[in-house]
């Protein structure tokens, strides 16, 4: 009979009170600091800073939610995927086409990317999801391809290799969200309501099941875990995300270009979850900070831009294996090894 200090979870099996109650002391520390994190983030447009800066900040929120439901795929369920950036276009134009080419209600396009998103990934993660490895890779790879060429090639509907123009500003009984300081608010709140979601979820029982598929599918499987359809729930459910930071790009720029969501913007931002720190909750605010920032300040280094952030890259995963949010454990490592 078991001690009545002892709990039986469904997934990791028999565990002590003491352990529980530690995980959700790190839930809740966890979301105190995102909670103060996130009201930092809320000055950027309250102390008056320029367009410039405030679009940034816009950028680093939308990247966010990219790259941190990308890690929930990669980092935490150990799958790996190479077509989130169709899944952020599938957003994007869904949001913008309701409004631009249908005249809806701009409103309705934050939903509708979610969902659209959404249904595409559970049309392709059903067959997607049962190969392994670099095949799901591939077809994940092929997906994203294919979108890349719809989104250049229906005009009508897309603008083509133009892009996609005449997109309506979000309004709230008649104040236009038309500039970045005015949209900045609602990005922020979309952004941190999807950080304390994966949060929630990483600290949750899904999030113990699916660390443990990472870890192993054989031993996962053999523990009752129904590893298909929990890779289904994680797929869909960030390809959902990334619907609604596409619908949140194209209405802050009013605009949408092919050339945002092609195959080569999925592979840059796996390797942001890689620089960040695969499977660590802090490696994508890194990852984001880089992806966002790095552009801007090699900038001025024109055709060497690639070449020093290529050359970046690979130093961070040689000496930080780990990605920048385990530097700290990478340096002990280093040192136990090679102390005197």
């Amino acid at each position: 009979m078991a001690k009545p200090s002892d709990a039986v979870d469904p997934i990791a099996g028999p565990i002590n009170t003491a352990a529980r109650d530690e995980r959700g002391r790190a839930l809740i520390g966890g979301r105190s600091i995102l909670f103060i994190f996130w009201l930092v983030l809320l000055a950027i447009p309250l102390f008056g800073f320029n367009d410039y800066i405030v679009s940034l900040g816009t950028s680093f929120l939308i990247n966010l939610i990219l790259i941190a439901s990308l890690n929930v795929v990669i980092g935490f369920c150990g799958q790996i995927s190479l077509g989130h950036a169709g899944f952020y276009g599938l957003g994007a134009y869904s949001a913008g086409i309701l409004s631009a080419k249908l005249g809806l209600n701009p409103w309705l396009g934050l939903p509708a990317a979610c969902l659209v998103s959404a249904l595409a990934a559970l049309m392709i993660g059903i067959p997607a999801l049962r190969l392994k490895g670099h095949y799901l890779a591939m077809a994940t790879l092929g997906f994203n391809a294919i979108l890349a060429v719809l989104f250049d090639q229906l005009v009508s509907w897309t603008g083509g290799p133009n892009g996609l123009l005449g997109v309506k500003a979000l309004a709230l009984d008649g104040f236009a969200l038309s500039n970045q300081t005015r949209i900045f608010p609602l990005v922020w709140l979309c952004a941190g309501l999807v950080m304390l979601t994966l949060l929630n979820l990483i600290q949750s029982r899904v999030g113990r099941a699916i660390r443990a598929i990472a870890t192993s599918e054989v031993a996962a499987q053999s523990l009752g875990i129904d590893v298909f359809r929990y890779k289904l729930i994680v797929f869909v459910l960030t390809a959902a995300m990334a619907g609604l930071a596409g619908s949140l790009y194209v209405e802050s720029n009013l605009y949408a270009s092919p050339e945002t969501f092609g195959f080569s913007s999925s592979i840059l931002l796996v390797a942001m979850v890689a620089l960040g720190g695969w499977g660590r909750y802090g490696g994508a605010f890194l990852g984001a900070l880089i992806y966002t920032g790095a552009p801007e300040l090699f900038r001025t280094f024109q055709d060497a831009q690639l070449l020093i952030f290529g050359a970046g890259m690979i130093a961070v995963l040689l000496f930080f294996p780990s990605g920048l949010a385990g530097a700290g454990d990478s340096v002990a490592r280093l040192w136990r090894r090679y102390r005197p």
